[in-house]
């Protein structure tokens, strides 16, 4: 049975390994974290043990065969059965209920989302998620990367526009044209997280912004016409 050893780092436990299960567990493995990996699979739980001893074949994921495994002494535990929904379902119901103290669940559409967070899982959307920052990233040629926290919380990097270079953050005033917030600039690797409203913009620099999605839009449209 699984126990944990890393007591001063979250424990994940990562259930099913398709690929935004296997995805994610190369991840945080990459982080040294600390995983138990879960999945019917031999082949699959074979190739993952490269990357740690942890990955047990289980032969059903009724609330029993999931105790057997040591899973409840897991800080968080990712449900990445999307596909199969009843699986779904049925997998978070037991985890939940094995007390986890963070169940994350991966869902296929918004009915089987709802169902999820009604059994008290955090719903994740891979799909959705990764086509809605591909089309942002598509909307204009300076976008680099968009991430929606939720509807009101979304995170913008892009290149600066050429025509604030050589102005300051306070007359560029991006916060008043569209609501938005400056977290964080990067240039050359270097990166300011505390950005001084006299900061002047130069080449080269990358904006990380913070706002809702109907600012970012607009200010999309309004890089896209520097």
């Amino acid at each position: 049975m699984f126990s944990g050893s890393k007591k001063d780092k979250p424990i994940y436990a990562i259930i099913g390994l398709g690929r935004f299960g296997y995805a994610l567990a190369m991840e945080l493995a990459s982080s040294d974290a600390e995983l138990l990996v879960l999945d019917k699979n031999e082949e699959k739980i074979r190739e993952i043990r490269e990357i740690t001893d942890n990955a047990l074949v289980v032969n059903g994921y009724d609330k029993k065969t999931l105790a057997e495994t040591g899973v409840q002494n897991c800080d968080v535990a990712v449900v990445c059965i999307g596909e199969q929904m009843d699986m779904s379902i049925l997998m978070t119901l037991n985890l939940v209920s094995l007390g986890i103290p963070k169940v994350i669940a991966k869902a296929t559409s918004a009915e089987h989302g709802e169902i999820l967070a009604k059994l008290g899982a955090e719903v994740v959307y891979p799909e959705r998620d990764m086509a809605i920052r591909l089309a942002h990233r598509l909307e204009t040629a300076k976008m680099l990367d968009y991430i929606q926290l939720s509807s009101k919380v979304n995170i913008s990097k892009l290149i600066v526009p050429d025509k604030i270079i050589g102005q300051t953050v306070q007359s560029v005033n991006l916060r008043g044209r569209f609501e938005l917030n400056i977290i964080a600039i990067e240039n050359n690797g270097n990166v300011i997280e505390n950005v001084k409203p006299g900061y002047t913009f130069r080449q080269g620099d990358i904006l990380f912004v913070a706002g809702d999605k109907s600012g970012i839009t607009r200010l999309s449209a309004w890089v896209e016409n520097s």
